[in-house]
């Protein structure tokens, strides 16, 4: 149950503000309103609902001040990321992650959306998994979840597909050459422009 609201919460089904009531989950899924209770605490302590004293939960909002919070973190633990695959560069991640750039610039040609998307959150993942630490991974997890929920993917927006795989390929090329100072710096300019192409998008500019 848990898994599904969580999905439910990032693909949109449940938008943000939403209202979650114990009575309507537990009678959709046919259980008692205790393991409601612990699938939305849970959902709680990762940020995507929101309990509030005498009124209920709601799904969390996303203002732009919570975008612009999310990418500071995001930039931060990206380049951590980066620098710590780097160091690490265990045997198969130059090729994987060179691998999913490849399937990536056929969806761009394809001006696949969805796949780009998958894709990227492959390659993230690929990267997150190479650093070796899990509480860096538990955060980027969180991340992850959180950028999820953000309306249409920036990788639909003119040419960001061809700049985000360039981006990539500089990150890439420094894990390569395990230097991870050039890695992180990498990683950080990425996850700026992803940034700026995010509140272009949001502002309507």
């Amino acid at each position: 149950m848990t898994d599904a609201l969580r999905e439910a919460i990032l693909d949109g089904a449940l938008p943000p503000t939403a209202w979650l009531r114990e009575d309507q989950i537990a009678g959709a899924f046919r259980v008692s309103r205790t393991p409601v209770r612990e699938a939305l605490r849970r959902l709680a302590d990762e940020g995507l609902v929101v309990k509030t004293a005498h009124h209920g939960t709601t799904v969390a909002p996303l203002s732009l001040e919570d975008v612009l919070a999310l990418y500071v973190v995001r930039e931060d633990l990206e380049g951590l990321a980066a620098r710590l695959a780097a160091g690490r560069c265990p045997p198969g991640l130059v090729d994987t992650l060179d691998g999913i750039d490849a399937q990536m610039k056929e969806a761009a040609a394809a001006a696949d959306t969805t796949a780009l998307s998958r894709l990227n959150l492959a390659w993230h993942g690929a990267l997150r998994d190479a650093t070796g630490n899990s509480y860096l991974g538990r955060f980027l997890g969180q991340v992850e979840h959180a950028v999820r929920r953000l309306p249409a993917s920036t990788l639909g927006y003119k040419d960001r597909a061809e700049e985000a795989l360039a981006e990539h390929e500089a990150v890439v090329r420094a894990i390569e050459a395990r230097d991870g100072e050039a890695a992180e710096r990498a990683a950080r300019a990425h996850m700026r422009r992803a940034r700026e192409i995010r509140l272009t998008v949001m502002l309507g500019e």
